[in-house]
């Protein structure tokens, strides 16, 4: 029985590339998929590219590229990745350089282009399409004119089109991360529009595999401390037949999976698990089963299928104004008392002299940066706490106001309370890009795979 081995080799721009080294050097896969963007990925490749043409595209997949691709050509274990961010072509041609440093003749690079339709927009909405936010939140009319990047989630097809074409190598922009997964299932398994099930399948071993080392006791709440090897970290591994579906790992390497590990997973950024939304399907994994079926192997069974959406998600970025973090730290004693009147010097100061802002967070490193308002903090707490580090975010429309608190930092080492210190530098003034998710019609998008072979 035809059996696919799919390996998740990165989870997130910036991710190690070590599990995806052992994988291909290790492990027997057919295919390793690497995903790189999130939602707010885009926006920041966008303002790299536009200050240097030649960015804009994920290098770190070219540096891992460098590493494993002759390897991965020589085992015939297809890549495909989403690296491509907002410079596809970019992308494409420093991965030709490589494969022509590596000598990979006749080494075929696929790529989509068509997801980007920034330029469309203003056309778009002349035509009525009026791009209705999905959280149902403020006008459009009022970020039409900020925006820096505009990116459609797209399905399966033009990479599977590209696979059909001897792709090695499959490189896109804002495909869907499950996507990525779901291609060569679909391609090597024939599936088509109408095998709900078992597209429904092939995305949750996307869904599964996406988050690279969540998937395999990374960020594993459940019992961290049971992990082996972590420093060693293997990320999960797909293996699946026309009847079978399995979750493992590469062999000799840290990590694990388990049941609990799959759930953790299984559920991460799903809200209705009925109706697990997709651009290939919408999934239902109310009835999904995992078994555990050996060590670190784990069977899931139970998923199904329903029609996809006749809509496509749109990702806007847009510029939201600018922003300012700053930190300073102090020591006991009395280090929180400290902090809240250093707080409360730099509020007075920033009235005094006009700051306007947007948005001011201010919280207390140690002790309630992460649980907030929830935080439990009493006077015994306080009494032992060795150090706590204040830290000012502002949101302002205006750069000029962002600006005015950065040189009122670090002054207060000597003309604020005792005990305070500075670290890390003077802040610098950053832009913010919102978000604005909306959906617009399938038909509005046209993709394009293509192919480049390296002689």
């Amino acid at each position: 029985m035809k059996k696919v081995s799919i390996g998740g080799g990165q989870g997130f721009w910036g991710d190690s590339p070590d599990a995806a080294i052992h994988m291909v050097r290790a492990a027997d896969i057919n295919y390793m998929a690497c995903d790189y963007l999130a939602e707010l990925t885009l926006s920041i490749m966008q303002r790299q590219r536009m200050k240097n043409p030649q960015a804009g595209f994920a290098r770190d997949f070219i540096d891992l590229m460098r590493e494993i691709g002759a390897e991965a050509y020589k085992k015939r274990i297809g890549v495909i990745t989403n690296a491509g961010g907002m410079n596809i072509e970019g992308a494409v041609q420093a991965l030709k350089g490589v494969a022509e440093e590596k000598k990979m003749h006749g080494y075929k690079i696929g790529y989509v282009t068509g997801d980007d339709l920034l330029d469309k927009i203003p056309q778009m909405y002349a035509e009525g399409l009026r791009f209705e936010n999905m959280d149902d939140i403020g006008d459009f009319n009022e970020i039409k004119n900020k925006i820096v990047n505009a990116n459609v989630y797209y399905g399966r097809e033009p990479l599977v089109d590209c696979l059909a074409q001897g792709a090695n190598t499959v490189i896109t922009g804002r495909a869907a991360d499950s996507a990525m997964f779901l291609a060569p299932l679909a391609y090597e398994f024939n599936w088509k529009d109408q095998d709900l099930d078992e597209l429904a399948r092939g995305i949750m071993a996307g869904h599964l595999l996406e988050c690279g080392g969540q998937g395999s006791g990374g960020n594993y709440q459940y019992a961290w401390r049971d992990v082996p090897r972590m420093d060693e970290l293997g990320f999960p591994i797909a293996e699946l037949t026309e009847k079978e579906f399995h979750i493992t790992k590469a062999p000799d390497c840290g990590g694990l999976i388990t049941e609990q590990s799959c759930k953790e997973q299984f559920l991460y950024e799903v809200h209705d698990p009925s109706n697990y939304i997709t651009p290939d399907v919408t999934v239902d994994l109310s009835q999904a089963t995992l078994t555990q079926d050996g060590k670190d192997r784990v069977k899931v069974g139970g998923i199904r299928g329903k029609k996809r959406p006749e809509m496509l998600k749109l990702c806007l970025g847009y510029h939201a104004g600018y922003k300012v973090v700053t930190y300073l730290s102090f020591a006991w004693p009395d280090a929180y008392e400290k902090a809240q009147y250093a707080a409360e010097i730099l509020m007075k100061k920033m009235r005094r002299k006009g700051m306007r802002y947007e948005d001011i967070k201010i919280d207390y490193i140690g002790l309630n940066a992460l649980h907030l308002d929830v935080a439990e903090i009493d006077e015994e707490l306080l009494k032992k706490t060795n150090e706590v580090v204040l830290r000012i975010a502002i949101r302002t429309k205006e750069k000029k106001d962002a600006q005015m608190i950065i040189p009122e930092i670090s002054p207060l080492q000597l003309n604020g309370p005792p005990g305070a210190s500075f670290f890390g530098g003077r802040a610098h003034v950053t832009d913010v890009i919102g978000l604005w998710p909306t959906l617009i019609p399938r038909d509005a998008v046209k993709l394009e795979p293509h192919i480049l072979e390296v002689k």
